[in-house]
């Protein structure tokens, strides 16, 4: 892949080691979807979601592709009394990455950001890559460099 995402960029600067997949023209929409196409563990391969809480922050999950997000646990992991999912109209201005292409990696500001617990029964786990149709692969571990997560309970 040539032409480099933001969230690649910023691991090439961090020098933190990444597998990309691509799955362009591959007419694969969902989570469940990518994770067919790429022959991957749909519990392995993640999404991120961007929420608003009832304070206005802003809060990033990352949760299994094929889960739910239980918008009652994700509030208390993050001390919120209600939590909401963002309008996607306000995902780009806000992240500056389209729906369905949204990193939790190279976001244009950090949030605060709650990784599913059952992210640790991977050696390495598969998000997107800052654009449709493209993942990236690497440990929890290396994600911690670039991006500052907690774990938590998030899934119905």
């Amino acid at each position: 892949m040539d032409d480099k995402t933001n969230a690649m960029r910023i691991l090439d600067q961090k020098k933190i080691p990444y597998e990309t997949y691509s799955y362009a023209n591959t007419g694969a929409i969902s989570g469940v979807e990518v994770a067919a196409v790429l022959h991957q563990n749909p519990d392995r391969v993640f999404k991120t979601l961007v929420t608003v809480g009832k304070s206005g922050a802003n809060y990033v999950f990352v949760i299994p592709v094929a889960a739910e997000l239980d918008l009652k646990k994700a509030a208390k992991c993050v001390n919120e009394k209600a939590i909401a999912m963002l309008k996607s109209k306000d995902l780009l201005p806000l992240t500056g990455y389209v729906h369905g292409g949204c990193s939790p990696v190279g976001m244009k500001k950090p949030f605060p950001t709650v990784l599913d617990e059952t992210a640790v029964l991977f050696d390495t786990i598969i998000f997107s890559g800052g654009r449709i149709g493209c993942q990236l692969q690497l440990s929890i571990d290396d994600l911690g460099n670039v991006v500052s997560y907690e774990l938590g309970d998030l899934t119905v």
